[in-house]
């Protein structure tokens, strides 16, 4: 799979799971079925600005004999603004505006622009004005009530329908915190057998956001 196409896959999952799942805090009791937890997020979507959380992530390769391992931060501005800054092992920045994606890589000489348009589109017609039976057009749901390891986590599984997404992706594995109903762990399992799974901590919501937060140049 070629780094651009990897990347846009990544891009509509991390666009997903800020859109739909990044959600306030609920009042009501933790969904039991895809559906609630779907339609849960979408009422108190609207109510989310911003997003900073730490992340960590995960990859695993035939190409490693070890998993790598980063670390850094990403921030969100409603609608489309998104920029990830990894700081360890070495530093990169993933700059998502609109329909255009950066990468900013200084060690690998890096500086890559992609238009996202079609990706972007996606995520609009089947996460900001879909329906649950709309994204079951896609992919192929399954849901329990727990995560196994992560018995105070919703776990839900996406197999993608479409041909040409599965030529990248074949499974999207998300874990839920049950009582905050944010995202807290997400694994992509690509058609080459490699993963990545990023986990999220220290999540704070409609907090303002620093001066150049989406700067490249910092």
């Amino acid at each position: 799979m070629s780094l651009p196409l990897r990347r846009r896959a990544i891009h509509a999952l991390a666009g997903f799971a800020a859109v739909v799942l990044f959600s306030p805090r609920l009042a009501s009791a933790p969904p039991d079925t895809f559906d609630e937890l779907y339609a849960k997020g979408k009422r108190v979507n609207d109510s989310m600005t911003t997003l900073t959380a730490r992340f960590s992530e995960t990859t695993t390769s035939t190409l490693l004999t070890k998993p790598l391992v980063a670390r850094g931060h990403v921030a969100v501005e409603r609608p489309s603004r998104v920029v990830l800054r990894y700081t360890d092992p070495d530093s990169r920045t993933v700059l998502i505006e609109g329909d255009r994606m950066t990468v900013v890589w200084p060690s690998r000489s890096v500086h890559q622009v992609t238009d996202i348009a079609t990706t972007q589109k996606r995520i609009q017609k089947y996460f900001i004005n879909g329906t649950a039976d709309d994204l079951r057009q896609e992919f192929t749901i399954e849901d329990r009530s727990t995560g196994g390891d992560r018995p105070n986590a919703y776990f839900v599984t996406l197999l993608p329908k479409r041909k040409q997404i599965r030529e990248t992706l074949v499974r999207l594995d998300l874990w839920v915190d049950r009582t905050s109903l944010l995202l807290d762990t997400m694994k992509m399992t690509f058609a080459n057998g490699d993963t990545k799974t990023m986990t999220f901590t220290d999540l704070v919501r409609n907090a303002p956001l620093e001066p150049g937060t989406f700067a490249l140049d910092r």
